[in-house]
């Protein structure tokens, strides 16, 4: 049976979050007169990025809330366990700001959902939150493209659990093998969406991570995607597609 709906990670798969988070942070600590504190600006970045996917996944797997892990996260790096709850929202408000003002699209992005509009239904599932990623996709001008917005914080399972997969697919009303989902993580996104049964595509933008796991789609930009659509392979033939 022809792939129907494509689902969609955001981060560094839509959204360049990766150039932002680096941008944003290094003005935000600049504007804070910390910019030295933490080393040179990639180490500040490395740091922040091991405290954030720390505290991320004690999140995922059912510990604490998302307002809290951001709270933990700032104290952290910034070497503030005292700080109140109040302070360190303020402190990652501050930081948004300036993340926020770096926020782009990768540029193959709106040409592929342009070429895939008449053709195949569109939906999200993100590791973030609805209150977090529904502002990001309308900024950027994407939200109107999207039919579902199924988050983890919302939904209280994370990626890579099928459950998390199949309750986006549920909101399409599809059945998995009717659903590709496209992100750019080997193990949290292509794994995790092959073994809750939708075809996989891992989105491999620098093309030097490797073979990715077996029974995955590997494209090193989304043009790879549309000649996988495109293809008379379990993806189906456009012209099958209603």
């Amino acid at each position: 049976m022809p792939i129907r709906a494509v689902l969609w990670d955001i981060d560094d798969t839509l959204f360049d979050y990766a150039s932002a988070d680096r941008a944003g942070l290094a003005a935000h600590l600049l504007a804070e007169g910390t910019a030295g504190r933490y080393g040179a600006p990639h180490e500040a970045l490395a740091r922040w990025r091991r405290i954030t996917e720390r505290h991320w996944n004690r999140f995922a797997a059912g510990h604490g809330t998302f307002q809290g892990q951001r709270r933990d996260r700032v104290r952290e790096f910034a070497e503030l366990p005292a700080m109140s709850d109040a302070e360190a929202d303020d402190w990652f408000a501050r930081y948004v700001e300036h993340y926020r003002g770096a926020w782009a699209l990768f540029p193959d992005v709106v040409p592929v959902l342009d070429a895939l509009a008449t053709t195949h239904r569109h939906g999200v599932l993100s590791n973030s939150s609805v209150a977090n990623q529904d502002p990001k996709l309308r900024h950027l001008g994407l939200r109107d493209r999207f039919e579902v917005l199924v988050c983890a914080a919302e939904l209280g399972i994370s990626k890579p659990a099928a459950g998390a997969f199949r309750a986006a697919c549920a909101e399409l009303a599809l059945e998995p093998h009717e659903v590709v989902y496209v992100g750019n993580e080997p193990e949290i996104d292509a794994r995790g969406a092959r073994d809750a049964g939708l075809a996989a595509v891992w989105l491999d933008r620098d093309g030097g991570r490797g073979p990715g796991p077996d029974g995955v789609h590997r494209i090193t930009g989304l043009d790879g995607l549309l000649r996988l659509l495109a293809a008379d392979t379990r993806f189906g033939a456009r012209s099958g597609i209603r």
